[in-house]
């Protein structure tokens, strides 16, 4: 294994371009800090790749990079050892995607480098998958721990994945749209519930979780009501939750259901959304849709019934993880018993 015992004068001369090269964009950071930053460690990363530098300079590249990194630039942060192969890992992972993307670097260069960082440790063996989260913070504004959350629930693979009739129910662009909005499992995992929950408790609990529920679904997503009432000839139906999507610029009726997904459910659901349009939606709007999210369901007797229906509906399941046993609750003890115990410890206290 090659130890470096000697700067050769290539090696002299590559760290005086960097410094050069930091400098310059210290300049310009005045203006766009992360986004010439970025561009900086894209290029750092690139030299380290392309150089072959580890090769060059064996298992001791790293820690002399970093070294000579700081030295030359004391007043610098972020040249640690450990950030020096983010750098090499930051370029490797999306160097593949260059040639068929041309505003790449428009993408990347936007959100934070911790970000960047994060989205590297959970997709370092996928291009795609990194970039798709890189475009979710860039246009959600995500905080870092929104992107922890989302990087753990499997996103990539679920949105866009539901089963939908929205290609032969809506036009083109909105359907192709309202597709990549709709996922498929929809993770309710920020929910606690006993293992017999009924149907108005998942209810209960999703109102109760708002803001995470409105996460999930995604951005865009406005609460309008729950058990909104609409009225139908003589008879009045509710609906479980009304939303408005800013950016389909239409109304979306989700009706939830504890149990397998049936036949019925999407003539129940097709009703509400003709509704809408007749009693809510606006002239500039567009049609209503809806979405259906059940505790499991039949892939081919949710197609055949999305067929069958003129509506635009997307069919979803959902998952959850945080399940109490039972007899939890009953185990612990009642409030009246905890104010009694409290009083009885403040008494004994005063005497």
């Amino acid at each position: 294994m090659k130890k470096i015992t000697i700067i050769d004068k290539d090696y002299k001369q590559w760290i005086s371009e960097l410094s050069s090269r930091y400098r310059q964009s210290q300049v310009k950071a005045a203006v766009k800090v992360n986004s010439e930053m970025l561009r900086f460690y894209w290029s750092l990363g690139h030299d380290i790749v392309e150089r072959k530098m580890e090769n060059t300079y064996g298992s001791g590249f790293f820690n002399r990079l970093s070294a000579d990194l700081q030295r030359e630039l004391p007043d610098a942060k972020g040249f640690s050892p450990i950030n020096t192969r983010y750098f090499k890992a930051f370029y490797e992972l999306y160097s593949p995607l260059q040639q068929n993307l041309p505003q790449l670097a428009e993408e990347l260069f936007f959100i934070p480098w911790d970000h960047h960082r994060r989205i590297i440790d959970k997709c370092k063996d996928n291009p795609q998958k990194a970039l798709f989260f890189v475009q979710k913070v860039k246009d959600n504004n995500w905080s870092r721990a929104v992107l922890l959350n989302f990087l753990d629930t499997d996103l990539y693979e679920r949105e866009g994945k539901a089963m939908t009739n929205f290609k032969i129910s809506l036009p083109a662009p909105n359907g192709d749209l309202a597709q990549q909005i709709i996922k498929d499992p929809y993770c309710f995992d920020f929910l606690s519930l006993s293992k017999k929950y009924t149907e108005k408790e998942l209810k209960d609990a999703l109102m109760d979780n708002i803001q995470k529920f409105l996460l999930e679904l995604g951005n865009g997503f406005a609460f309008v009501g729950r058990e909104v009432r609409v009225e139908v000839g003589e008879t009045e139906k509710f609906i479980d939750m009304l939303f408005y999507n800013i950016k389909l610029h239409c109304y979306v009726v989700l009706e939830v259901k504890v149990e397998k997904f049936d036949f019925s459910n999407v003539g129940q659901l097709g009703g509400y959304i003709v509704a809408i349009n007749h009693q809510l939606k606006g002239e500039n709007d567009n049609p209503t849709i809806g979405l259906l999210v059940c505790k499991y369901k039949d892939s081919v007797e949710a197609q055949y019934a999305l067929e069958s229906s003129s509506q635009p509906i997307g069919v979803s399941a959902y998952q959850l993880s945080k399940l109490i046993p039972e007899n939890f609750k009953s185990s612990l003890p009642a409030i009246e018993e905890l104010e009694n115990a409290l009083e009885h410890t403040n008494e004994n206290v005063k005497k």
